[in-house]
């Protein structure tokens, strides 16, 4: 494990002293997030923090990180690349969200091409097809999540030191060098965009990170029988759970209101909880301690029989079913209050 510590170290401190800079580049090339009813800041806040998280994370793991495959890591780091330049353009001057979801496949094709790709099934085409549906999933996932001082960042964090504690005890080479950076950096980028942020990461940024999350979900292998895989993946799942939660909760919203998926809203369920009486910010810790019980219930999974597994699953379904109906109840009753 002291052997990937200096990866999360170093993301931590480049993410750190990058960050003020592309403050600066936000602000004298005029890259700014503006105010508006559907968001939480009420003044203009630079939009490049993405790019802090992007070198941090490539300093680390070019710099810092023990040898590991060259070509996976080679389409990672592709595919992380195409993303901040797709972000960049979208957070500059505004892109369709088909233009972006298209950008988002050709990222999700690299890792296809270099062999990374979920193996669940016995065919191809299904492994493929399910390989782009969760890298889309995961990547917009995140993206959803940025809608509130460092909601984003806090959750990648948390998922990527779970993540890191699981392949370390399966050697997972890349996977923990992968992790250790996105949680260095995360953190690092932390500092500056917990309420009150001085700076958002933007599309560049969140795509990014769900991207990466995505990665470390498909590659983090667990060394079981057959038999057991129906549980372990229900893992990666289990630990993404907060982003998936709320993606199908507004998604299912908007889809009820005749609304697009896409547009933009207060109806997440950090909006929501804000809504039940809570700060911003204690919405938000609120959100980092259920991601923390995720990733419990995630290192838990990993190493439990199938019949104790399938009982904690069932478990989270019914947890997870039930805070759906009260949020989604609580939001109804509040869209009909005067």
């Amino acid at each position: 494990m002291t052997d990937f510590f200096p990866v999360m170290i170093a993301g931590f401190a480049a993410a750190v002293g990058f960050t003020p800079i592309t403050r600066r580049l936000a602000f004298h090339f005029g890259v700014l997030d503006q105010p508006s009813a559907r968001k939480v800041h009420q003044r203009p806040t630079p939009l490049l923090g993405g790019l802090a998280i992007y070198g941090a994370l490539v300093l680390a793991l070019v710099f810092f990180s023990p040898p590991f495959y060259l070509v996976e890591f080679g389409a990672i780091l592709a595919g992380t690349t195409w993303l901040v330049l797709v972000g960049f353009v979208d957070d500059r001057q505004g892109m369709s969200p088909l233009v972006k979801m298209g950008g988002q496949l050709v990222a999700a094709a690299v890792l296809i091409a270099a062999g990374i790709h979920v193996r669940i099934f016995d065919s191809d085409i299904l492994n493929v097809a399910l390989t782009l549906f969760w890298i889309v999933g995961i990547t917009n996932a995140l993206n959803f999540q940025d809608n509130m001082d460092g909601l984003a960042a806090g959750i990648t964090a948390i998922a990527s030191l779970f993540f890191f504690a699981m392949a370390v005890r399966e050697e997972l080479s890349l996977v923990s060098s992968l992790a250790a950076a996105l949680a260095g950096a995360s953190v690092g980028f932390l500092l500056y965009n917990f309420n009150p942020a001085t700076t958002f990461m933007g599309d560049m940024g969140s795509m990014v990170l769900g991207f990466l999350l995505a990665v470390l979900a498909i590659k983090l292998d667990f060394r079981v029988p057959d038999e057991r895989q129906v549980i372990t993946w229900m893992v990666p799942v289990v630990v993404l759970g907060l982003p998936i939660f709320d993606t199908t909760l507004v998604v299912f919203t908007r889809l009820r209101e005749h609304r697009s998926p896409m547009q933009g809203g207060k109806d997440h369920t950090s909006h929501r909880l804000v809504s039940l009486g809570l700060s911003q910010r204690a919405a938000v810790l609120t959100l980092y301690a259920v991601s923390v019980a995720l990733g419990l219930v995630g290192v838990a999974l990993s190493t439990a029989s199938i019949e104790g597994g399938l009982r904690i699953g069932a478990g989270v379904g019914l947890v997870a079913v039930a805070a759906f109906l009260f949020l989604e109840r609580t939001y109804i009753r509040s869209k009909r209050a005067p």
